[in-house]
């Protein structure tokens, strides 16, 4: 019965990914020996049902008593959810900071010993860093999801309450929610650690160095706003990976997120000083293009016009991710 399969759902979502099947299975073949014992041989009704499904209780407690004890500094609902997002994070990171280490020894040979020091201590730093964030983040979110066990309203549970199992469309594939946090991750560590080589690199007889697209002067200060903005995007594909499934709530949460992350990208990339002011220049100087060139004038107009489109292409993308979230928590 439809009300059976709804309360399995609420009980097993609150448990760990590894138990719900047989957990599932259990519960399922409890519910039919009890209401045999009501019913016998008579066609089951909704109101015995309903008396088995109160007598066990809510979903709530029913998952508290499977999972034996109750609280957790990341607890069963979370658990899973927070092991494969700090795997991701650690292997991403790990994997950016050994390739950066290979090109800049392809680079430059002779500062091998500077960049294996370096290396060193990005991975002291870096790592407990990523590890400590992700585990905090993760920690608000059970003790924000902890306040929910208790009806606050002082409401008897009832069967009727249970929501109605979402449909597959609105479920979230934990691919997309890994590819989004492998992606705002390397970003991250890309523009954190490895910014000297965001631009256009100069080979002339070998590496000769890079034309930087960022102003180097003042890129510390735009630092923390880098930060914030993919990092508010790693928090939620961590709620979408957490909640598997599109909600209002979720929408609403992902559209607060991209219209922050749309204000402070639109401060950073128009103040006068977070491009490099001198870049035609610089290109000029390294040969790349000759000035007076049409190469020279099509190239001007491109990066006249970049910081326009960049924020137009992250306008497009976040506004549809927002609105793509409330398309899917309406279907049914």
């Amino acid at each position: 019965m439809e009300m059976i399969n709804r309360y399995i759902y609420a009980v097993t979502q609150k448990l760990p990914q590894s138990q719900r099947k047989d957990i599932a299975d259990e519960l399922r073949g409890l519910i039919e020996d009890m209401l045999e014992d009501r019913a016998g041989n008579d066609k089951v009704k909704d109101s015995e049902v309903e008396e088995v499904l109160l007598e066990l209780g809510s979903p709530r407690e029913l998952a508290d008593k499977y999972r034996r004890t109750k609280k957790y500094i990341i607890g069963p609902e979370l658990f899973d959810s927070y092991i494969l997002v700090v795997k991701i994070v650690l292997i991403v990171i790990s994997s950016l900071i050994g390739v950066g280490f290979v090109i800049q020894t392809i680079l430059d040979p002779t500062s091998i010993l500077e960049y294996f020091v370096d290396m060193i201590v990005s991975f002291v730093t870096v790592l407990p860093t990523a590890f400590g964030w992700t585990t905090f983040w993760f920690a608000i979110g059970e003790l924000c999801g902890g306040t929910k066990q208790k009806d606050i309203s002082g409401h008897e549970w009832k069967p009727s309450d249970l929501p109605p199992i979402p449909d597959e469309k609105r479920q979230i594939k934990r691919s997309e929610s890994i590819i989004g946090i492998i992606f705002y991750t390397i970003i991250i560590v890309f523009l954190a650690f490895s910014n000297d080589y965001f631009g256009i690199w100069v080979f002339q007889d070998g590496f000769t160095g890079v034309v930087p697209f960022l102003n180097e002067q003042t890129y510390g200060t735009y630092l923390l706003f880098i930060l914030l903005i993919f990092g508010a995007g790693i928090i939620k594909e961590c709620l979408k990976l957490v909640s598997g499934k599109w909600t209002y709530k979720l929408a609403i949460y992902t559209t607060i997120v991209n219209v922050i992350s749309m204000a402070a990208i639109l401060f950073m990339i128009t103040w006068p000083d977070f491009w490099n002011p001198d870049f035609i220049n610089e290109l000029v100087e390294a040969g790349i293009v000759e000035a007076g060139s049409e190469t020279f004038d099509t190239v001007t107009t491109i990066w006249n016009q970049s910081t326009f489109w960049i924020f137009i292409l992250f306008i497009i993308g976040l506004a549809w991710d927002a609105v793509d979230g409330f398309i899917k928590s309406r279907k049914k």
